[in-house]
This record gives C-alpha cells, structure tokens and sequence, in this order.
C-alpha cells in the first residue's frame, strides 16, 4: 500500500533528518556534505561512491558510520530517508526514481536531468508515492540573491524592462572543475556542454526573481571543435510584466574577453551581478543613488539551501526548489539550444 505525502512527512518529523548520499565526489567535499551533518535535526548516515578507497577516504574524512559502492545498500536501509544524489546528470532519474520507489525524499543536483522529459519522470515517480523532490538550485537560498530579488521588488530601479545576461570564457573555463573525465562537455552524461552545467543557475535565479521565462528561443552552435557539445549559445526570452531578456554564453574566447555580468535595466536605472562569485551586488538608482551591497558566500554554500530542505522536510519551513521549478530551468535550456 503507497503511503501518503502526509504519512511520509509525518515519519520525518517524528525523527530527524538521516541522509544517504550518492555520488560522494568534488561537489560534496565542501560545498553541501558537511551542511547536511551540521545543520540542526539532521545527519549523514551513508555515502555511496562506485571507488571503495574514495568513498572509505570520504566516509573516514566526514566521520560518516557507512560506506558503500553500490547505491542499493543506501535505497534498503530503513532509517534513512532522505537521499542527496550528487553523480553526473545522466542518472538523476534512475536514481530518483530508485529513491522514490524506496519512499525516500530527495535532494538532487543540478541540472535536474539531461532532459524535460527525463525531469517529468522524476516528478510523477516521487508524487505518485508521495515524497518530496528538491533540486539543488542553492542560489534561491543565499542571502545576496535574496537580497537582489527584495531589491528588484522594491522598484528601487523602477519597472524591470531588459535584462542581460553574459558569460564569455575560454576554451577551458577556470569555473569549472577539473576532472579527469570531463563529463560536462558530454552530451550524452550532462545533457549539453558547459551551458547547461553553468548557466542553468543563471536561468534559475531570473525563474527565482521574476517568475518562469516564456517565448524562450535561440541559437548555439560549436566553434572551437574540442568536444561535441555546443560552445556558444544565444537566447532571447520574456517573463512577467513584458520583461524581456537576452542571453549570451560564449566558451571559446580568448581569456582577455572573460566576462560573467547580468544586467538588469529599469525605467529608472540598473543592477548589475554576477552569479557566480563573491562581487558585490551594483545600484545605479535615479531614485536612490548609487550603492553596493557585498556579500561572503559560506563556507559551504549549500547550507542555506540545505536548511530549508531539512525544515521542509520537518515541517517548519518550505524550499524555494522542487521538482516543478527544477524542470522549468531545463525546458529553458532544451528550447534555447533547439533540443526539442
């Protein structure tokens, strides 16, 4: 018998938060593994890695009780329940969907999934047994772009007419992490090149700021021949208001060129970010001046997002990313690269 969305998070209250993690690699290290065993109610039991010297060496490091190489032991054992998957894209869903038939919440990385389709699936396989899906989209949670989105919402730059968004990066951007197989640039495993793997948190804080982006088309190609992937894109979308938008993520430029900045234009002046790094929020206001507003991003960045995981999970708080949202970002991304 299935149990119900409420019966599910009712056994999570009643306990804490005991997670099993998949794909224990680079993105776990510092960024969201330590946050899931200091945030409050809530504990890494196990961690999964196909290598057993990596995953014993991660387990040792973090002082977690078990490690494995095969995700089963993690989908069978009954105290846990919730799993963060964190392995390239290209078994997001296999994945959720074991998590989901497990009756386990889950915590993915992003992009969600290669695909929308791929995406749908996870939704309908963790609804259909009633347990919650969160896509890592950690962004929404850190203070600098909550502070942007109150921001934009105060008019402080009047009504929003344009936003801009440029990334230009070398053939091998310094972004990204260096990986002995670099599945990034494999469409196959990630779904597309670095566009997907970077500019999805891109596309996801404008759907955070204002709302879902519609009317979305574009252009890309690849230019530099390294991989198969493409390695320039550009996009064109609206969201709410008759806000229009432009995007342009070039990976094959000269190193002098590199430059990641969204702009956003009002009726009464502009906002200048980057969405990647610690570089100060920019206001050049005709109704208040001109400001900056800096922020240190934590020690684990994901924390913040993780928190509101865990307080969803429990019942005293609500995560700004579910599956629903997650997927929104990657229609985005198929329709502005023509993959469907």
């Amino acid at each position: 018998m299935k149990q119900s969305r409420a019966n599910m998070e009712k056994k999570i209250q009643e306990n804490s938060v005991i997670w099993g993690i998949i794909g224990a690699g680079d993105v776990c290290e510092k960024k969201s593994a330590p946050a899931m065993y200091k945030v409050p109610n809530s504990s890494v039991k196990a961690i999964m890695r196909r290598s057993a010297d990596k995953a014993e060496d991660f387990a040792r490091r973090h002082h977690i009780p078990y490690w494995y190489t095969n995700a089963d032991h993690i989908f069978n054992d009954p105290e846990i329940n919730a799993i963060y998957i964190a392995t390239p894209p290209d078994s997001h869903a296999e994945l959720t969907i074991k998590a989901a038939h497990a009756r386990k919440a889950v915590y993915v990385e992003k992009p969600m999934a290669r695909t929308f389709e791929e995406c749908n699936a996870m939704i309908y396989a963790c609804k259909n047994v009633g347990v919650q899906l969160f896509v890592a989209y950690y962004r929404r949670a850190l203070p600098k772009f909550i502070k942007l989105k109150e921001l934009i919402d105060s008019k402080i730059i009047g009504d929003v007419r344009l936003v801009q968004v440029e990334m230009i990066k070398p053939l091998v951007p310094g972004l990204i992490a260096k990986l002995e197989n670099n599945w990034r640039i494999d469409p196959q495993i990630s779904g597309g090149g670095y566009f997907y793997d970077v500019a999805c948190h891109q596309l996801d804080l404008l759907d955070f700021i204002f709302g879902p982006l519609y009317n979305v088309s574009g252009i890309c190609t690849n230019q530099g021949k390294l991989y198969q992937a493409e390695d320039i894109v550009t996009g064109t979308f609206s969201m709410n208001h008759n806000i229009l938008g432009v995007g342009s993520w070039c990976f094959t430029s000269a190193r002098a060129n590199e430059k990641e900045l969204t702009t956003i234009i009002g009726s009464k002046g502009k906002i200048e970010f980057s969405t990647f790094g610690d570089s100060p929020i920019i206001v050049d206001s005709e109704i208040h001046g001109k400001a900056e507003y800096n922020f240190q991003s934590p020690q684990h960045i994901e924390e913040p997002m993780i928190r509101t995981v865990v307080g969803d999970l429990l019942g005293n708080a609500i995560c700004p990313c579910d599956g629903k949202i997650g997927a929104r970002t990657n229609l985005v991304m198929e329709k502005i690269c023509n993959h469907i």
